[in-house]
């Protein structure tokens, strides 16, 4: 059964935080954003819009795809 969209993950920017050994108030800062909003994108409790996905893929210096989760399973 499919999730619906509030109960499933669309992004990994926890996790790539995580791997980059960054936490949320640094990006944050370098956003300029309130580290609450950052904080609900890490949990898919809101997300972030196009622009500011490729904000973050740009501060953290990755490929803005490495920031979503796959549509389809690789094969």
């Amino acid at each position: 059964m499919q999730k619906t969209l509030p109960d499933r993950e669309l992004n990994r920017i926890r996790i790539v935080l995580a791997e980059l050994n960054k936490k949320n108030k640094w990006l944050a800062d370098r956003l300029g954003k309130n580290q609450a909003t950052v904080s609900q994108w890490c949990n898919n409790a809101r997300q972030p819009s196009v622009e500011t996905l490729f904000g973050i893929a740009e501060v953290l210096d990755v490929n803005v795809r490495t920031l979503l989760v796959s549509t389809k399973d690789d094969e």
